[in-house]
């Protein structure tokens, strides 16, 4: 469907002064140029116009309340000065998947004031060395550049030192916890050691115990011994006096 059959279509009994959005994505362009869009939009606040095959901007209409403008995947090469010529308070610029080489085709992006996001992905622009600074440098009135503000790109990463932080944070608790588990498993240690004192102790007391009961007993055993021996050697005397007198009596 070309783009003048798809205006016509979107309008569906309103007049174009009635519409605030138009989105014409993927028609067809006549000779690379914009048709069917006149100055009659004069509320239209967001346009889109992706993939349409253009090769210029240059019969774009002045649409003095336009915020937002979508030209992705077109085959621009330049000629932007229109657009600050026709759309005064734009605020969005979307140029993504363009043929724009150099910063300078920017240039004319200047005197759109309230400008304040520019993307150009997948552009030949975005390969050069010092792109995004030279962009920001040229376009001071910009606040994002391909969705990302200027302090990003100044600083790419500027949540590397929060997570550094982070992470030395998380390793000093780490040598805490280890610090803690040796206390704990040398206080494990000592525990352990002191059960096997006691252990030892009990063990040698135990020893000793029995060789001292073990003595006791030897000398008890021993005492009984000699007395029977006295008491064996009494009667042996006795039995020898009694056998002399005997004798002594024949």
């Amino acid at each position: 469907m070309d783009m003048k059959k798809r205006i016509h279509l979107e309008l569906r009994n309103q007049t174009p002064a009635a519409v605030r959005e138009l989105v014409l994505d993927n028609c067809k362009s006549n000779d690379g140029k914009i048709e069917g869009l006149t100055a009659e939009f004069v509320n239209l606040e967001f346009l889109s116009l992706n993939n349409v095959g253009l090769t210029s901007v240059s019969n774009l209409p002045k649409l003095p309340k336009l915020k937002k403008l979508e030209l992705n995947d077109n085959r621009l090469f330049g000629g932007l000065d229109i657009l600050a010529e026709q759309l005064p308070n734009l605020t969005h610029l979307n140029l993504s998947g363009n043929k724009l080489k150099d910063v300078s085709t920017l240039e004319p992006l200047r005197k759109l004031d309230r400008l304040k996001s520019l993307d150009l992905f997948n552009c030949e622009v975005t390969n050069l060395n010092g792109y995004r600074q030279s962009v920001f440098r040229l376009l001071p009135q910009l606040t994002h550049l391909d969705g990302l503000d200027q302090e990003y790109w100044e600083d790419p990463h500027p949540d590397a030192e929060v997570d550094r932080a982070d992470q030395e944070e998380d390793d000093e608790e780490d040598d805490e916890e280890d610090e803690d588990g040796e206390d704990e498993e040398f206080d494990d240690e000592d525990v352990e050691d002191d059960i096997k004192g006691e252990e030892d102790e009990d063990e040698v007391s135990g020893e000793e115990e029995d060789f001292r009961q073990d003595g006791e007993v030897d000398k008890d055993k021993e005492d009984e011994d000699e007395d029977k021996d006295e008491e064996e050697s009494g009667k042996g005397e006795k039995r020898k006096r009694e056998t002399d007198n005997e004798e002594e009596d024949d």
